[in-house]
């Protein structure tokens, strides 16, 4: 997992670091590193001398770290010009030396530019871009290489006009959401939420992590984690000689109907693409079930259904008095659940609310937006990371809050990101695949928070998989996670 940690935490760690060093020297440090990757790109489009380098200067420390760093590519021979939005509060040291190293201040946006070094707020700034701000960020998409060609932008430590602690990309004071979009963002010390969730994301580009001794003092429980292949190959299921089907995990399905088997087909394909040894699928689609999986054995009724390690339901159950007995007895169950689609919606009338309390085996939920809001009362909103941990605490569940960037919220308040999203899964039934693969990952043994991370991750996956070969359908996604699951 790699951590990430809110702004609050990030300068508190930041003020005890730099009392136990010379002035500058963690300025110094970032620049070092923000300067080494602006060389790397201006050496894939020619070379650093006789680059021309634009550095958008604010008032606070990431004005600084972009007067250092253009100091040092001055010192390779760019032309370098620093356009200060606050002339009267640019930072003193940076401006000296990026002046010595040759470069100069200039007072409006050029025409032309190999590479832009954004520097206007950090991690400290709050609320929209000021109307000064948000105009010079706009005027960037017009500004070209001597070529023609596009200039590069390289953000310090996060993109200009993001909300560091939420990935929200808030209303300048125009009224407008304005951020700056970098092809690369250098951020220091440690990742930010804005880097990992949210619309942010889609401004920072590539993020680079340059180390700059930060971690010791990061003494604060992160805000969250972003998922890393490591966790989920470490934490998949693995067969031993005396595996058998039963021990591997049996996981139950109460998904689909006549109506709707098709939820049905795909629930039980995700599921077998898990760990567990078999599937016992029940409800009004056994023969389409059957047809496509042989290998399930498939009954008409949760009751029937025999002994499971965990429950799949809702997807395509309907909302009737038939689909209300089912999820009445998946909850009446001693094992994990994983409650989607209709089961959700079954959920909002609060018939249910005295089942789920009474219940001890782990719930894991896995809203999209709307599902969020009917169960929550309101939309996640700019704080997904907030939203979904809130409604984890008050339904003592696991939330996977599905979206390009899929948040998992914990009851004991730990969150997680999945960073494998992506935009060809936004088609039907793909939800379906995704809730028979955690069921499964549930009933191998997995903890409730675990599984929902290795589903999401996996799905994610898969659904990059299928793209590679064309438009994307639920199916394809199902068959794809056999390719991407662990060895």
């Amino acid at each position: 997992m790699r951590p990430v940690w809110r702004a609050t935490d990030v300068r508190a760690a930041e003020t005890a670091m730099l009392a136990t060093l010379p002035p500058d020297t963690l300025m110094r440090r970032a620049a070092t590193g923000l300067a080494r990757r602006c060389a790397l790109l201006l050496s894939e489009r020619g070379g650093v001398y006789g680059a021309r380098v634009l550095l958008l200067v604010g008032s606070g420390d990431n004005g600084g770290d972009a007067l250092y760093a253009g100091a040092l590519l001055a010192g390779r021979g760019a032309a370098v010009s620093a356009l200060p939005l606050a002339p009267e509060r640019i930072h003193p040291g940076g401006l000296a030396e990026l002046r010595a190293a040759g470069g100069r201040l200039v007072e409006d946006l050029p025409t032309q530019a190999d590479l832009v070094v954004d520097g206007i707020v950090g991690i400290g700034g709050t609320g929209g871009l000021r109307e000064s701000a948000a105009q010079l960020v706009a005027g960037l998409a017009g500004l070209r290489t001597r070529t023609g060609g596009r200039a590069l932008v390289v953000a310090v430590d996060v993109p200009s006009g993001v909300e560091v602690d939420t990935g929200d990309v808030p209303a300048s004071s125009n009224g407008t959401p304005v951020a700056v979009t970098a092809d690369v963002t250098v951020t220091f010390g440690c990742l930010k939420p804005a880097l990992a969730v949210g619309p942010a994301v889609e401004r920072a580009g590539q993020v680079e992590l340059v180390d700059i001794g930060l971690t010791p003092w990061l003494r604060a429980t992160p805000a969250l984690e972003v998922t890393e292949w490591a966790d989920v190959d470490d934490w998949w299921p693995r067969l031993a000689a005396s595996s058998e089907k039963y021990s591997r995990g049996v996981v139950g399905v109460a998904t689909g109907s006549a109506t709707y088997p098709g939820a049905a087909v795909l629930s039980v394909g995700g599921a077998l693409a898990g760990p567990t040894g078999l599937v016992r699928y029940a409800g009004g689609a056994r023969a389409e079930v059957l047809h496509h999986h042989p290998s399930v054995i498939a009954t008409q009724r949760v009751a029937e259904a025999g002994r499971v390690q965990a429950w799949v339901c809702g997807s395509g159950l309907g909302t009737d008095e038939v689909a209300r007995n089912e999820l009445r007895a998946v909850l009446a169950a001693p094992v994990p659940v994983v409650l989607d689609a209709d089961a959700l919606t079954l959920l909002v009338d609060g018939s249910s609310a005295a089942r789920l309390r009474q219940r001890d085996a782990p719930i894991v939920i896995t809203p999209h937006d709307r599902e969020f809001a009917r169960l929550a009362g309101e939309l996640p909103g700019s704080d997904r990371v907030g939203a979904a941990l809130r409604l984890a605490a008050w339904m003592n569940a696991v939330v996977l809050l599905k979206g390009d960037r899929t948040v998992i919220a914990a009851p004991d308040g730990r969150a997680f990101v999945n960073p494998t999203g992506t935009p060809a899964l936004a088609t039907g039934g793909t939800g379906d695949v995704l809730a028979g693969l955690l069921g499964s990952l549930l009933a191998a043994g997995l903890p409730a928070e675990r599984a929902a991370v290795v589903a999401a991750y996996l799905h994610g996956l898969a659904g990059r998989e299928a793209a590679e070969r064309g438009p994307v359908t639920a199916s394809d996604v199902a068959d794809a996670l056999r390719a991407v699951v662990p060895a």
